[in-house]
Protein backbone atom coordinates (compact mmCIF):
# COMPACT_ATOMS: atom_id res chain seq x y z
CA UNK A 1 0.00 0.00 0.00
CA UNK A 2 1.78 3.37 -0.87
CA UNK A 3 0.80 6.60 0.26
CA UNK A 4 2.15 9.92 -1.62
CA UNK A 5 4.24 12.78 -1.21
CA UNK A 6 3.93 16.31 -2.92
CA UNK A 7 6.82 18.18 -1.78
CA UNK A 8 7.22 21.95 -2.72
CA UNK A 9 4.64 22.49 -5.24
CA UNK A 10 4.35 25.23 -7.39
CA UNK A 11 2.28 25.36 -10.12
CA UNK A 12 1.02 28.39 -12.88
CA UNK A 13 -0.72 28.59 -15.84
CA UNK A 14 0.62 31.41 -18.76
CA UNK A 15 3.64 32.26 -16.51
CA UNK A 16 0.91 34.67 -14.03
CA UNK A 17 -2.03 32.55 -12.89
CA UNK A 18 -0.36 30.93 -10.19
CA UNK A 19 -2.69 28.26 -8.41
CA UNK A 20 -0.13 26.57 -6.24
CA UNK A 21 2.64 27.66 -4.32
CA UNK A 22 4.97 25.96 -2.13
CA UNK A 23 2.37 23.33 -1.74
CA UNK A 24 3.20 19.59 0.70
CA UNK A 25 0.90 17.22 1.19
CA UNK A 26 1.02 13.50 2.69
CA UNK A 27 -1.82 11.14 1.77
CA UNK A 28 -1.38 7.96 3.40
CA UNK A 29 -1.25 4.48 2.13
CA UNK A 30 -4.35 2.37 1.87
CA UNK A 31 -6.70 4.97 3.00
CA UNK A 32 -9.29 7.03 1.78
CA UNK A 33 -8.09 10.80 1.78
CA UNK A 34 -10.13 13.53 0.95
CA UNK A 35 -9.50 16.74 -0.69
CA UNK A 36 -11.96 19.63 0.19
CA UNK A 37 -12.02 23.18 -0.67
CA UNK A 38 -13.93 25.50 -2.83
CA UNK A 39 -13.89 25.22 -6.60
CA UNK A 40 -11.23 27.17 -8.25
CA UNK A 41 -8.39 26.18 -5.26
CA UNK A 42 -6.35 24.33 -7.28
CA UNK A 43 -7.74 20.55 -6.16
CA UNK A 44 -8.23 19.35 -9.45
CA UNK A 45 -4.79 20.47 -10.29
CA UNK A 46 -3.42 18.89 -7.28
CA UNK A 47 -4.93 15.37 -9.22
CA UNK A 48 -3.55 15.70 -12.49
CA UNK A 49 -0.59 16.43 -10.98
CA UNK A 50 -0.62 13.28 -9.27
CA UNK A 51 -2.25 11.19 -12.21
CA UNK A 52 0.81 12.61 -14.67
CA UNK A 53 -1.79 14.87 -16.50
CA UNK A 54 -0.22 17.68 -16.09
CA UNK A 55 3.54 18.61 -14.42
CA UNK A 56 4.60 21.01 -11.72
CA UNK A 57 6.75 24.09 -12.38
CA UNK A 58 8.88 23.22 -9.44
CA UNK A 59 8.70 20.14 -6.79
CA UNK A 60 8.43 16.25 -6.49
CA UNK A 61 6.03 14.18 -6.46
CA UNK A 62 6.57 10.88 -4.59
CA UNK A 63 4.73 7.02 -4.80
CA UNK A 64 6.07 5.27 -2.24
CA UNK A 65 9.39 5.14 -2.56
CA UNK A 66 9.51 6.13 -6.15
CA UNK A 67 9.93 9.78 -7.69
CA UNK A 68 7.22 9.58 -10.48
CA UNK A 69 7.18 13.53 -11.32
CA UNK A 70 8.47 13.05 -14.45
CA UNK A 71 7.06 9.33 -15.37
CA UNK A 72 4.59 9.28 -18.65
CA UNK A 73 0.81 8.51 -17.49
CA UNK A 74 0.64 4.68 -18.55
CA UNK A 75 3.62 4.15 -16.94
CA UNK A 76 2.21 5.61 -13.24
CA UNK A 77 0.39 3.10 -11.18
CA UNK A 78 -2.19 5.57 -10.99
CA UNK A 79 -6.07 5.42 -12.10
CA UNK A 80 -8.58 8.57 -12.13
CA UNK A 81 -12.44 8.44 -12.46
CA UNK A 82 -13.49 11.11 -13.53
CA UNK A 83 -16.56 13.78 -12.68
CA UNK A 84 -17.94 12.91 -16.82
CA UNK A 85 -17.07 9.06 -16.46
CA UNK A 86 -14.80 9.68 -19.92
CA UNK A 87 -16.69 6.29 -20.99
CA UNK A 88 -16.53 5.31 -24.44
CA UNK A 89 -19.72 6.01 -26.13
CA UNK A 90 -19.27 3.76 -29.17
CA UNK A 91 -18.12 0.55 -26.79
CA UNK A 92 -20.56 -1.82 -24.56
CA UNK A 93 -19.52 -2.23 -21.24
CA UNK A 94 -17.09 -5.35 -21.42
CA UNK A 95 -15.28 -3.33 -24.49
CA UNK A 96 -15.14 -0.35 -21.94
CA UNK A 97 -13.66 -2.01 -18.81
CA UNK A 98 -11.11 -4.16 -21.25
CA UNK A 99 -10.21 -1.41 -23.07
CA UNK A 100 -6.73 -0.85 -20.84
CA UNK A 101 -5.96 -4.42 -21.09
CA UNK A 102 -6.05 -4.67 -24.78
CA UNK A 103 -3.69 -2.04 -24.66
CA UNK A 104 -1.70 -4.35 -22.85
CA UNK A 105 -1.66 -6.91 -25.14
CA UNK A 106 -3.03 -9.88 -23.24
CA UNK A 107 -4.59 -12.64 -24.31
CA UNK A 108 -8.27 -12.59 -24.86
CA UNK A 109 -8.41 -15.74 -22.19
CA UNK A 110 -6.77 -13.29 -19.12
CA UNK A 111 -8.41 -10.35 -20.63
CA UNK A 112 -12.34 -12.49 -20.38
CA UNK A 113 -11.59 -13.48 -16.74
CA UNK A 114 -9.69 -10.47 -15.50
CA UNK A 115 -13.32 -8.61 -16.78
CA UNK A 116 -15.61 -11.03 -15.16
CA UNK A 117 -14.10 -10.89 -11.92
CA UNK A 118 -14.56 -7.12 -11.86
CA UNK A 119 -18.07 -7.12 -13.23
CA UNK A 120 -19.47 -9.76 -10.62
CA UNK A 121 -17.76 -6.90 -7.70
CA UNK A 122 -19.88 -4.16 -9.47
CA UNK A 123 -22.94 -6.02 -10.60
CA UNK A 124 -22.53 -5.51 -13.87
CA UNK A 125 -23.56 -8.79 -15.01
CA UNK A 126 -26.50 -8.26 -16.66
CA UNK A 127 -25.38 -4.63 -18.95
CA UNK A 128 -22.04 -6.36 -19.74
CA UNK A 129 -23.24 -6.34 -23.50
CA UNK A 130 -24.84 -3.04 -23.28
CA UNK A 131 -23.90 0.28 -24.52
CA UNK A 132 -23.39 2.72 -21.61
CA UNK A 133 -25.56 5.30 -23.39
CA UNK A 134 -28.44 2.83 -22.20
CA UNK A 135 -27.13 2.86 -18.82
CA UNK A 136 -28.29 5.03 -16.00
CA UNK A 137 -26.23 7.68 -14.08
CA UNK A 138 -25.12 5.34 -11.39
CA UNK A 139 -24.80 2.38 -13.57
CA UNK A 140 -22.28 4.61 -16.18
CA UNK A 141 -20.13 5.48 -12.72
CA UNK A 142 -19.60 2.31 -11.79
CA UNK A 143 -18.18 0.96 -15.10
CA UNK A 144 -15.98 3.81 -14.98
CA UNK A 145 -14.82 2.61 -11.46
CA UNK A 146 -14.41 -0.75 -12.66
CA UNK A 147 -12.36 0.20 -15.64
CA UNK A 148 -10.29 2.38 -13.37
CA UNK A 149 -10.03 -0.82 -10.83
CA UNK A 150 -9.30 -3.65 -13.45
CA UNK A 151 -5.74 -2.82 -13.66
CA UNK A 152 -5.07 -2.71 -9.75
CA UNK A 153 -3.44 0.51 -9.65
CA UNK A 154 -1.63 1.69 -6.40
CA UNK A 155 -3.89 4.74 -6.28
CA UNK A 156 -7.20 5.72 -7.66
CA UNK A 157 -8.02 8.98 -7.70
CA UNK A 158 -11.17 9.89 -7.93
CA UNK A 159 -12.68 13.76 -9.28
CA UNK A 160 -15.92 14.77 -8.07
CA UNK A 161 -17.34 11.69 -9.31
CA UNK A 162 -20.39 12.21 -8.33
CA UNK A 163 -21.51 15.41 -9.13
CA UNK A 164 -23.61 14.58 -12.03
CA UNK A 165 -25.79 11.94 -9.41
CA UNK A 166 -28.98 12.78 -7.56
CA UNK A 167 -28.84 13.20 -3.61
CA UNK A 168 -30.09 9.59 -3.33
CA UNK A 169 -27.94 7.57 -5.78
CA UNK A 170 -25.45 9.69 -4.41
CA UNK A 171 -25.39 8.49 -0.75
CA UNK A 172 -25.88 5.07 -2.57
CA UNK A 173 -22.81 5.18 -4.29
CA UNK A 174 -20.72 6.85 -1.74
CA UNK A 175 -21.77 3.77 1.00
CA UNK A 176 -20.30 1.87 -2.47
CA UNK A 177 -17.21 3.25 -2.53
CA UNK A 178 -16.65 2.67 1.04
CA UNK A 179 -16.92 -0.85 0.86
CA UNK A 180 -14.67 -0.96 -2.66
CA UNK A 181 -11.54 0.92 -0.73
CA UNK A 182 -11.98 -1.46 2.48
CA UNK A 183 -11.97 -4.77 0.11
CA UNK A 184 -9.31 -2.92 -2.38
CA UNK A 185 -7.27 -1.41 0.81
CA UNK A 186 -6.10 0.98 -2.30
CA UNK A 187 -5.09 4.11 -2.09
CA UNK A 188 -7.87 6.60 -2.95
CA UNK A 189 -7.78 10.21 -3.31
CA UNK A 190 -11.22 11.44 -3.44
CA UNK A 191 -11.75 15.60 -4.88
CA UNK A 192 -14.46 17.18 -3.55
CA UNK A 193 -16.01 20.75 -2.58
CA UNK A 194 -19.37 18.90 -0.76
CA UNK A 195 -17.85 18.53 2.74
CA UNK A 196 -21.12 15.69 3.39
CA UNK A 197 -19.31 13.94 0.68
CA UNK A 198 -15.81 14.35 2.56
CA UNK A 199 -16.97 13.29 6.00
CA UNK A 200 -18.56 10.63 4.71
CA UNK A 201 -16.31 8.88 3.12
CA UNK A 202 -12.95 9.94 4.17
CA UNK A 203 -10.66 8.18 6.82
CA UNK A 204 -8.43 10.88 6.48
CA UNK A 205 -8.71 14.85 4.91
CA UNK A 206 -7.27 18.08 3.79
CA UNK A 207 -8.70 21.66 3.81
CA UNK A 208 -7.48 23.70 0.99
CA UNK A 209 -8.34 27.40 1.37
CA UNK A 210 -9.52 29.92 -2.08
CA UNK A 211 -6.00 31.07 -2.30
CA UNK A 212 -4.25 26.83 -2.74
CA UNK A 213 -3.19 26.60 0.75
CA UNK A 214 -4.10 24.03 3.07
CA UNK A 215 -5.39 24.68 6.19
CA UNK A 216 -5.87 21.57 8.13
CA UNK A 217 -5.06 17.70 7.98
CA UNK A 218 -6.88 15.09 9.91
CA UNK A 219 -9.03 13.07 10.48
CA UNK A 220 -12.83 14.21 9.76
CA UNK A 221 -14.24 13.91 13.08
CA UNK A 222 -11.05 15.84 14.66
CA UNK A 223 -11.13 18.54 11.84
CA UNK A 224 -15.66 18.89 12.63
CA UNK A 225 -14.64 19.38 16.44
CA UNK A 226 -11.65 21.15 16.46
CA UNK A 227 -11.52 23.26 13.11
CA UNK A 228 -7.82 25.40 13.53
CA UNK A 229 -9.49 28.29 11.46
CA UNK A 230 -11.88 30.08 10.74
CA UNK A 231 -11.85 29.14 7.09
CA UNK A 232 -12.36 25.55 8.56
CA UNK A 233 -14.96 26.21 10.37
CA UNK A 234 -17.57 27.99 8.11
CA UNK A 235 -16.29 25.46 5.44
CA UNK A 236 -17.17 22.27 7.06
CA UNK A 237 -20.22 22.08 8.52
CA UNK A 238 -22.31 25.52 10.08
CA UNK A 239 -20.59 27.40 12.54
CA UNK A 240 -21.50 30.71 14.73
CA UNK A 241 -18.41 32.89 14.95
CA UNK A 242 -18.22 35.06 17.76
CA UNK A 243 -15.58 37.85 17.69
CA UNK A 244 -14.27 39.59 20.82
CA UNK A 245 -11.82 39.98 23.41
CA UNK A 246 -9.97 37.50 25.77
CA UNK A 247 -9.68 38.86 29.29
CA UNK A 248 -9.27 36.53 32.23
CA UNK A 249 -11.10 36.98 35.33
CA UNK A 250 -10.82 34.98 38.56
CA UNK A 251 -8.28 32.32 36.87
CA UNK A 252 -10.53 31.78 34.19
CA UNK A 253 -11.12 32.88 30.47
CA UNK A 254 -13.76 34.87 28.95
CA UNK A 255 -14.30 36.36 25.45
CA UNK A 256 -15.46 39.79 25.82
CA UNK A 257 -18.17 40.44 23.31
CA UNK A 258 -19.24 43.76 23.53
CA UNK A 259 -20.29 45.17 27.32
CA UNK A 260 -24.02 43.28 26.57
CA UNK A 261 -22.05 39.93 26.13
CA UNK A 262 -19.07 38.38 28.11
CA UNK A 263 -18.69 34.31 26.98
CA UNK A 264 -17.09 31.84 29.10
CA UNK A 265 -14.11 29.73 27.55
CA UNK A 266 -11.69 27.13 27.12
CA UNK A 267 -8.07 27.64 26.25
CA UNK A 268 -6.53 24.31 24.92
CA UNK A 269 -2.78 23.85 26.26
CA UNK A 270 -0.22 25.55 23.58
CA UNK A 271 -2.84 27.85 22.57
CA UNK A 272 -1.14 31.07 23.85
CA UNK A 273 -3.36 34.30 24.09
CA UNK A 274 -2.69 36.84 26.71
CA UNK A 275 -5.60 39.31 28.09
CA UNK A 276 -6.53 41.90 25.52
CA UNK A 277 -5.74 39.83 22.62
CA UNK A 278 -8.41 40.23 19.75
CA UNK A 279 -10.28 36.83 18.98
CA UNK A 280 -13.11 34.44 17.66
CA UNK A 281 -14.69 31.33 19.00
CA UNK A 282 -16.76 29.22 16.73
CA UNK A 283 -19.89 27.44 18.25
CA UNK A 284 -21.49 24.15 16.16
CA UNK A 285 -25.48 25.09 16.23
CA UNK A 286 -26.09 21.11 17.30
CA UNK A 287 -24.28 22.29 20.49
CA UNK A 288 -26.23 24.66 21.73
CA UNK A 289 -29.52 24.05 23.83
CA UNK A 290 -32.61 26.41 23.52
CA UNK A 291 -35.42 26.98 25.88
CA UNK A 292 -38.05 29.23 26.94
CA UNK A 293 -37.15 27.44 30.89
CA UNK A 294 -34.06 28.71 32.81
CA UNK A 295 -31.33 25.69 32.88
CA UNK A 296 -28.92 25.26 35.47
CA UNK A 297 -25.29 23.76 35.03
CA UNK A 298 -23.94 25.93 32.12
CA UNK A 299 -21.58 28.10 31.51
CA UNK A 300 -22.80 30.16 28.70
CA UNK A 301 -26.33 31.61 28.76
CA UNK A 302 -27.59 34.38 26.78
CA UNK A 303 -31.26 35.95 26.20
CA UNK A 304 -32.51 36.60 22.62
CA UNK A 305 -35.81 36.64 20.53
CA UNK A 306 -37.04 33.71 17.49
CA UNK A 307 -36.41 35.28 14.19
CA UNK A 308 -36.86 32.11 11.88
CA UNK A 309 -38.04 28.59 12.24
CA UNK A 310 -36.81 26.07 10.00
CA UNK A 311 -38.38 22.14 10.28
CA UNK A 312 -35.32 20.08 8.60
CA UNK A 313 -36.40 16.79 9.28
CA UNK A 314 -34.21 15.41 11.80
CA UNK A 315 -33.58 18.82 13.40
CA UNK A 316 -35.51 22.48 13.66
CA UNK A 317 -33.04 25.45 13.04
CA UNK A 318 -33.69 28.63 15.28
CA UNK A 319 -32.26 31.85 14.03
CA UNK A 320 -32.13 34.00 17.38
CA UNK A 321 -31.53 37.50 17.76
CA UNK A 322 -29.30 38.30 20.25
CA UNK A 323 -29.23 41.70 22.92
CA UNK A 324 -26.87 43.13 20.93
CA UNK A 325 -28.05 41.90 17.49
CA UNK A 326 -25.96 38.92 16.63
CA UNK A 327 -28.03 35.95 15.50
CA UNK A 328 -26.85 32.59 16.77
CA UNK A 329 -28.37 29.71 15.02
CA UNK A 330 -29.53 26.76 16.75
CA UNK A 331 -30.39 23.17 15.85
CA UNK A 332 -32.53 21.48 17.97
CA UNK A 333 -32.74 17.20 17.13
CA UNK A 334 -36.81 16.87 17.21
CA UNK A 335 -36.70 13.85 19.72
CA UNK A 336 -34.83 16.12 22.04
CA UNK A 337 -37.60 19.06 22.50
CA UNK A 338 -38.59 19.48 26.05
CA UNK A 339 -42.06 18.51 26.65
CA UNK A 340 -44.44 21.64 27.07
CA UNK A 341 -41.80 24.23 26.25
CA UNK A 342 -43.12 24.51 22.28
CA UNK A 343 -41.10 27.23 20.99
CA UNK A 344 -42.47 30.43 18.42
CA UNK A 345 -41.71 32.93 16.15
CA UNK A 346 -41.05 36.64 18.80
CA UNK A 347 -40.75 34.36 21.56
CA UNK A 348 -38.07 35.10 24.48
CA UNK A 349 -35.55 32.16 24.67
CA UNK A 350 -32.63 31.28 26.81
CA UNK A 351 -29.48 29.89 24.67
CA UNK A 352 -26.64 27.57 26.63
CA UNK A 353 -23.77 26.09 25.89
CA UNK A 354 -20.76 23.98 27.84
CA UNK A 355 -17.21 25.96 27.59
CA UNK A 356 -15.84 23.48 25.99
CA UNK A 357 -17.73 23.57 22.77
CA UNK A 358 -16.69 27.15 21.95
CA UNK A 359 -13.71 27.12 19.62
CA UNK A 360 -11.01 29.20 20.10
CA UNK A 361 -10.02 29.98 15.99
CA UNK A 362 -7.02 31.72 13.92
CA UNK A 363 -8.78 33.66 11.70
Amino acid sequence: MKGIVLQGINKSYDGSDTVLQDLNLKIPGGKFFALLGPSGCGKTTILRMIAGLEKPDTGSIFLGDQDITHVPVNKRSVNTVFQNYALFPHMNVFENIAYSLRLKELSEELIIQKVDKVVRMFHLESLIYKRVTQLSGGQQQRVAIARAVINEPDVLLFDEPLAALDLRLREKVLLELIELQDHLETTFVYITHDQTEALTVADQMAIMNQNGNIEQVGHPQEIYEHPKSVFVANFVGTTNIIQGFVVQRDNKWHLEVDKMICLSIKIEEGQTLQDGDEACIGIRPEKIEISKKILEGFANCLTGVVQAIVYQGRFTQYNVRLQNGYVLQVFEQNERHFQGDEIDYDDHVYVYWQRENAMLLKK
